[in-house]
């Protein structure tokens, strides 16, 4: 490692001293990961910063880390080691408050992991030279960063939205564009220079996010895919889909009800709030 990457060297040993406590520690996996209620309820907002320390086994730490040495090194050489080090909390920050915000009536929700700060250096580096090329081992040719981080981020929107696996793909696009965010505030010519190609890639997240807020019933749609494939799904596994899809609805009744008030529910919904307390 470069002496001019101190900063990524020590984030990677940071992460492996943390994560290997964590697997190691039950309790102090506990006491430091991302979960709502305790963030929410018992204000202990350092998760929001610990958590991304953290990760749940070796291939999970591996290949964050793997991933931030590339991207890392060369970006804090570009920028320096103090806004690098800063891209890098604006990626976990930003991850973690938008899985707070989209998971905020789901107390026991939980997460961990570098992605979100892995994602904003990614993203960082992109926006700062959207024409690079990125190399995959199973890609026999190169793709452009901007193609890449387009796809990434309509992939995570798509995440989001069907909510059918076990993937933190709010983390990733609030890491991404807080990353991206914080590295053109160290380097703001980038913006004028790669204006088209930045655009193209936070335009959807910024219109995702405006979706989200202000019709947060976009996301408690079925998802085609997995229930065109639910026949083939185990037991255990069509019960936990059939009981996220119905939670997701009820979240979607009561956000209807705290924003328009009761009167606002039409007939079929008062009818599915009505079932769901009596059987809850």
């Amino acid at each position: 490692m470069l002496p001019s990457s101190t900063i990524t060297f020590l984030l990677i040993v940071i992460n492996l001293i943390v994560s290997y406590r964590g697997f190691r520690d039950a309790s102090f996996l506990s006491r430091y990961l991302f979960r709502v209620d305790r963030i929410l309820v018992n204000k202990e907002y350092i998760r929001l910063i610990s958590s991304g320390f953290l990760h749940i086994g070796w291939m999970h730490l591996v290949f964050n880390m793997i991933t931030l040495y590339f991207f890392g090194a060369s970006l804090e050489l570009f920028l320096g080691p103090v806004p690098f080090l800063l891209v890098y909390l604006a990626g976990i920050l930003g991850g973690n408050l938008l899985s707070l915000f989209l998971h905020r009536f789901h107390g026991d929700y939980s997460a961990i992991g570098a992605s979100g700060a892995v994602c904003g250096v990614i993203f960082a580096t992109i926006a700062l030279f959207p024409g690079m090329s990125i190399n995959f081992f199973f890609v026999p040719i190169p793709i452009a960063g901007w193609l890449y981080g387009l796809v990434f981020i309509l992939y995570s929107i798509y995440g989001v939205r069907s909510g059918t696996d076990n993937i933190g793909h709010e983390a990733h696009l609030g890491g991404a564009l807080t990353g991206m965010l914080a590295a053109l505030a160290f380097e703001p010519e980038a913006f004028r220079d790669n204006f088209f190609t930045i655009g193209l890639i936070t335009i959807p997240i910024i219109v995702f996010i405006y979706i989200i807020v202000s019709r947060p019933q976009i996301l408690y749609v079925k998802n085609l895919y997995f229930t065109q494939h639910l026949p083939n799904a185990t037991i255990d596994h069509r019960y936990n889909l059939a009981k996220t899809l119905e939670k997701k609805e009820i979240d979607r009744i009561l956000e209807k009800i705290h924003k328009k008030g009761m009167n606002s529910l039409s007939k079929e919904e008062k009818q599915h709030l009505d079932e769901y307390s009596k059987n809850g």
